[in-house]
């Protein structure tokens, strides 16, 4: 059962906050603004996806522009993202987390087992 109405368009919902949040259709009523680009959402939950994807985007910037937050402690090599770095002080510490299940050589990087 749809109790809840939209007065507009006739669209049926089970609950009141989907006609809330359906009713911003028709009056374009964004409430949630990002504090960094000012793009507004109708959901909360929206905002929060676009944050998630911003962050991702942040870091991917520092391809472009060179910056190179993450520094190696044993070395001082910079890297532009963290996973980069994980990855890198693998040869300072030997651990080879892939191994083919063929001949049981192990590999610092997944692709490098994959080129295996």
């Amino acid at each position: 059962e749809r109790p809840y109405r939209c007065g507009e368009c006739g669209k049926a919902f089970k609950g009141s906050s989907g006609l809330r949040y359906h009713l911003r259709d028709h009056t374009g009523e964004r409430p949630y603004a990002c504090a960094t680009c000012g793009k507004a959402f109708k959901r909360s939950s929206l905002l929060q996806t676009h944050l998630r994807n911003s962050s991702s985007l942040r870091r991917h910037r520092h391809t472009h522009t060179g910056e190179r937050p993450h520094t190696c402690g044993t070395c001082g090599k910079g890297f532009a993202q963290a996973a980069n770095l994980r990855q890198h002080l693998r040869m300072h510490t030997g651990e080879r987390p892939y191994t083919c299940g063929t001949c049981g050589k192990s590999f610092t990087h997944s692709s490098n087992l994959h080129l295996h």
